[in-house]
This record gives structure tokens, C-alpha cells and sequence, in this order.
């Protein structure tokens, strides 16, 4: 396991961006713990979470020619890690699209540079999958590949079938799904800081009743 998924359940936490107690899903479910990446709010939260980005890529092994981000989560997730990225020498192009088409100016509903060849998608999580179908109709419709999607958080949890959406993503398009980490890893730094012991068990009884299978 790398080293780096341990490490960014540390800094989600010590950020206050993964918390526990009890919050509502949009499924209705009450979980144990909540991941909400619009707290990483300033610069320098925002560097280490994009180098993290860089790591998951690079260790993934996945080819692509360019980044595309989902607007609006995505846009300063992807400036970022291509940024992160160029660092250690993998400069590549990325683009990012409106919610809105632009009629004037440049126009267009996409902003960087031109979608092409295969397009790796950077988010912050997979929670229906809407937002990553809307990128890979974009991504087709102007010509280039989508190749995988990278995101921050991997819960493993069902959706309303027997899959979870990150499990219906690489069934329904055929592309991998790369997470700096997972609710395992989430799970193995619980049951390495006693401090948060007594969250333990609440996650793991979750992971039991919702949880999915990684096979």
C-alpha cells in the first residue's frame, strides 16, 4: 500500500475536512463520517491536497495527454495537480468547462486548452456520478478519449444497487477509477490512532451495512 494514502487521511483529518459523528447522506443514510473537500480553503491546504493528486496519478500508471475538471470542484483541482504535476516533470495540458456556453469572446463552453487525445478527469469524489457522465459526454463529443478519473475519496459504498457509483463508472464506460484512498484506508488509520478509537466501530458497522465488495 502506499505510503501517501495514509498520509492524506492524516491531513484530511488534521484539516477538518474528514469528520466524524453523525451526518445525513443524500441517500438518507446516517454516516459515521463526512468528507467535504470544498474545506480545503487556502493555498497552501490547496498544494498539498493537488500533490496528493500527482502521487495517486503517477502511481496509478495511467496514460493520458491532458487533465480536464469538472466545473466547479474541479477547476481549481485540476490548475492545481497540473501544476503539482509539471513539478515533477510531467507537464500536460487542462481544461475545465462553464456551466454555461460563453457566446462571445472566445466562446465555447470549455476554458484551457483544446480537448484531445486521452483526457484523465480530476474530482473530488463520486457520490451519483453525474458530474463525471456530464464530463465524459463532453470529453467524447469534442473528439478525444476519456481515460480515467481520479478522485480524493473512494467511500466503497452502494448506491441503490449492489454497486457503488465509482463501481458503476468503470462498469458502465470501461475506465479506471483511481482515489488517493479509500474507506480502507480510512479503517487502517482509525485502528492505528487511539485517539479516535471509540470511531472505529461506528465506521466498520457502516462498511458492513452499505459497504460494496471490491471484487
Amino acid at each position: 500500500m502506499h505510503a501517501y494514502r495514509q498520509d492524506f487521511i492524516r491531513f484530511a483529518v488534521n484539516q477538518k475536512v474528514l469528520r466524524f459523528g453523525e451526518f445525513q447522506t443524500k441517500a438518507g443514510r446516517l454516516s459515521p463520517y463526512f468528507f467535504n473537500s470544498g474545506l480545503f480553503q487556502d493555498g497552501a491546504a490547496l498544494r498539498e491536497l493537488c500533490q496528493f493528486y500527482a502521487q495517486a496519478i503517477l502511481a496509478s500508471q495511467v496514460k493520458f495527454d491532458m487533465l480536464f475538471g469538472p466545473a466547479y470542484k474541479g477547476i481549481p483541482l485540476v490548475a492545481g495537480t497540473s501544476m503539482m504535476l509539471s513539478e515533477q516533470g510531467h507537464n500536460v495540458p487542462y481544461c475545465f468547462n462553464r456551466k454555461e456556453a460563453k457566446d462571445h469572446g472566445e466562446g465555447g463552453t470549455t476554458v484551457g486548452a483544446s480537448l484531445r487525445g486521452n483526457v484523465l478527469i480530476i474530482d473530488d469524489v463520486i457520490s451519483a456520478g453525474t458530474s463525471v457522465r456530464e464530463s465524459i459526454d463532453l470529453i467524447k463529443a469534442a473528439g478525444a478519449t476519456p481515460c480515467g478519473v481520479v478522485i480524493a475519496l473512494d467511500r466503497k459504498e452502494r448506491g441503490q444497487g449492489e454497486l457503488s457509483a465509482v463501481q458503476e463508472v468503470r462498469r458502465d464506460y470501461g475506465i479506471p477509477v483511481v482515489s488517493i484512498a479509500s474507506l480502507d484506508d480510512l479503517l487502517g488509520y482509525l485502528q492505528g490512532h487511539t485517539e479516535l478509537a471509540s470511531n472505529l466501530s461506528a465506521v466498520q458497522a457502516y462498511r458492513n451495512q452499505y459497504g460494496v465488495s471490491d471484487v
